[in-house]
This record gives C-alpha cells, structure tokens and sequence, in this order.
C-alpha cells in the first residue's frame, strides 16, 4: 500500500512539474491511476479530482489578468459549470466496459490536440484577427462550441487546456496572459462541479487521489523554481514520446492482446 502511494506521489509529482511547464500531466497520473488498478471511470475522476488545485492555484495567480475582463467572466463561467456537469453526469452514464474501449480514442485525440496545439492556435490566432466582428449568430456558435469543450473537460480532462486556448485564440483573445488565466478558470469551473457529482456517486478513489493531488501541488511548486533552466521544447518532446508510448500501450491491450 505504501508503494503504491509513494508511486502515485511521484506520478503526480511529474505531472505537476509538465503541468507547470508545458502541460500534459495528465499523460502521467491518468495511466498510473490505472496501472495501480483504480477502475477506468474512477481514475478519470480522481485524476479531475488531484488536477483541480493546480487549476485553482494557477487561476489565482492571475486574477489581475482575470479582473480586466470581468464583465466576460460570469457567463464564462456559467456555461463552464454547465458543462462540465453535464460532461461529469454523461460518463457517469457510461458503462465501464465501453469507457475502458473508448480511453485509447480519448488519449490519441489528447495526444494529437498536445502534438498540433501550437500550430492550432496560431492557425486560430490569425482566423480571429481577420474575424473581430463576428455576428450575433457567429457570438452564439462560439457559446456553443464553449459548452462542448466544457462537456469534453467534465467527461475527460486531459488535453482540456489545448483546447481551451485554441478555442480562446478563436474567440478572439490574443494576449497570452489573459489566455491562460481564462483558460484555468474555465478548468477549474469544470473540475469543481465535476468533483461535486463525483463525490456524491462516490466514484473518487480518495487515497490515490490525494497521493497524485499532493504530489502534483509539491511538482508545480518545484516547477515554479526549475523552469527557467529546464528547455520547454526538451520538455514537449518527452510528453510527445510519453503520450504516444502510452496511447500505443492502451492500443494494444484494448485491441490486440
């Protein structure tokens, strides 16, 4: 038992550092939770569970960010709560055998959204900037879309963070501040209320959950210390390697042993 605790600390100890430093923790402890035989929808679950104080923290940190826009924020964080309960309540709904099928899916979208990220959101970035002035219905389809990625958080968190900023760099948001900051707000909205129905379907696997959850708190802190010496292209590639040795692994098990 205390191997397996001290395992999880450290899986959520790196994932807190790739979290700090380029994202993609959840490449880390979501597997581990697994690999320490929490079942499928209880590791996704105690995973939003042991992200959500990163998300917290790190949307405190840029409250001043967050303040600029708070006549923004409100139905923002509506539509994030609104979601991701929704997206919480679906994989509850979701039997275990077809949740177990579909996590190699869910991983190899994560990874590729991780892979493209960058080249996604300069994409969206340079779309924004020639569309300023969308129209009413063009406001109420970027709701819309908002209301599904929060559905995909509430349902599965990793690669939640990408899509939030490329959906931000549509939505026409361009300093990089404000982006993150809105970015780990909405997160953050999404684990809250996902956590709410977790905890009362008692599905969180409480003791994995706080061990990753410590862990990743101790790795973002340390993160917060090495960054600058540490190379983020360096620190991409091993997540990309990671990621797809991982998503190839669930592959494999799911389909051909």
């Amino acid at each position: 038992m205390l191997f397996k605790l001290l395992s999880l600390f450290t899986a959520g100890f790196l994932g807190g550092i790739l979290n700090s430093i380029a994202g993609g923790g959840s490449f880390i402890t979501f597997p581990a939770l697994l690999f320490f035989g929490v079942p499928p929808i209880s590791a996704n679950a105690t995973n939003t569970f042991a992200s959500c104080a990163g998300y917290l923290s790190g949307a405190y940190a840029f409250r001043k960010d967050l303040y600029a826009h708070k006549r923004e924020l409100p139905l923002i964080i509506l539509i994030s709560l609104a979601g991701g309960i929704a997206g919480a309540w679906l994989l509850l709904q979701t039997p275990e055998a077809i949740f177990r099928e579909i996590i190699p899916w869910l991983l190899l979208f994560a990874t590729l959204l991780f892979i493209c990220g960058g080249k996604l959101n300069t994409t969206l970035k340079q779309f924004a900037s020639y569309h300023q002035h969308a129209s009413i219905i063009g406001r109420l389809l970027l709701l819309l879309l908002l209301l599904g990625i929060c559905l995909y958080g509430g349902f599965f968190n990793a690669g939640l963070g990408i899509i939030v900023l490329s959906y931000l760099a549509l939505a026409g948001y361009s300093n990089i501040n404000t982006m993150n900051g809105l970015k780990l707000l909405v997160s953050s909205a999404i684990s809250m209320i996902a956590i709410v129905l977790f905890v009362f379907s008692g599905v969180i696997a409480w003791h994995e959950g706080i061990s990753v959850l410590l862990g990743t708190l101790v790795g973002g802190y340390v993160a917060a210390h090495v960054s600058r010496k540490l190379s983020q292209k360096h620190v991409r590639s091993f997540i990309i390697v990671v990621s797809c040795g991982i998503t190839c692994y669930f592959f494999i098990d799911m389909y051909i042993a």
